[in-house]
């Protein structure tokens, strides 16, 4: 943890930059500009006094999400699946009232979810339709994968799965399932429940190992991306599976964790070092089919 706080982060993230993703609504402007796929922004609610636009924000909308702009972690993020009449129904399928989502969203104004607990705002966005082929690999929530990015080159993957234990968040931390993904085609290598090994999803009971995530050079070329667009040398990139639109950023991490390295059974140290021996100038494109190329062999 000390090595990949000064050798890497502190190295190579100049904290000047660190606002372009930790707040998700800078972060989905950038991404948006330069073409990459992220969840629809529905409004913002910066101020106290707006809470109570809550209802006019989301008119129109079954479904949505409402998350802090600078949190960390998945803390926070409140999904809905359905609303009528007052009445929210989230994704685990428990209804609260109205007073309950204005609490919410005061409570992420008030900084209880964000870094450092900063005083933040609530973004609310559209719900992700994740794609079935994960259905039988998540239980409720939206599964993602993350992607290391050193200097522009995709370093190590894996994809975090919901469970009962975790709340329906892909959060290890909370008991979500990580499955190490291969570099070169996405295919399963591995899984993790707590630091255990595992091979089944302990709510389907799905085998792990038959995963491969779909459009997996798409999902390589997002994170790539994500070092021009950030301008950090070391970097996280959180992507979703989207039924309709394909491989969507979620979201982008400065100091992404290193549970990403018992998902795949191997140390980060080692692939960055070799990543320091790859020829410079290329495209996103180019990067990643250079290491997709390198990671056959």
């Amino acid at each position: 943890m000390n090595s990949r706080n000064y050798d890497i982060i502190f190295k190579n993230n100049q904290r000047r930059l660190y606002p372009l993703v930790d707040n998700k609504v800078l972060t989905k402007k950038l991404a948006n500009e330069i073409g990459i796929n992220t969840p629809g922004l529905i409004g913002k609610i910066d101020h106290q006094h707006e809470v109570k636009n809550i209802l006019e924000i989301i008119r129109g909308y079954k479904e949505f999400v409402i998350k802090p702009a600078q949190g960390s972690g998945g803390k926070g993020v409140l999904v809905i699946t359905d609303y009528e009449n007052e009445i929210f129904t989230t994704a685990s399928g428990r209804q609260i009232s109205y007073a309950e989502v204005y609490q919410h969203i005061s409570n992420i104004l008030s900084g209880l979810y964000s870094l450092g607990g900063k005083y933040d705002s609530a973004v609310i966005e559209e719900l992700v339709h994740f794609s079935n082929i994960f259905k039988d690999y998540s239980y409720q929530g939206v599964p993602d994968v993350r992607i290391i990015v050193y200097k522009g080159f995709p370093a190590m993957a894996m994809t975090r799965l919901p469970t009962k234990e975790s709340g329906g968040r892909a959060n290890l931390h909370q008991g979500a399932v990580g499955v190490g993904l291969d570099i070169a085609t996405g295919k399963a290598l591995r899984g993790v429940v707590r630091n255990k090994p595992v091979f089944i999803q302990p709510d389907t009971g799905a085998d792990l190992m038959q995963i491969q995530v779909p459009y997996w050079r798409e999902h390589l070329i997002i994170g790539s991306k994500a070092y021009e667009m950030t301008g950090l040398g070391y970097l996280g990139a959180d992507i979703v599976l989207d039924a309709f639109r394909g491989p969507m950023m979620l979201e982008l991490n400065a100091r992404p964790g290193l549970a990403i390295q018992i998902a795949n059974g191997i140390g980060l140290a080692n692939r960055l070092k070799e990543i320091e021996t790859y020829p410079s100038g290329l495209t996103p494109e180019e990067r990643v089919d250079y290491v997709m190329k390198k990671a056959e062999k």
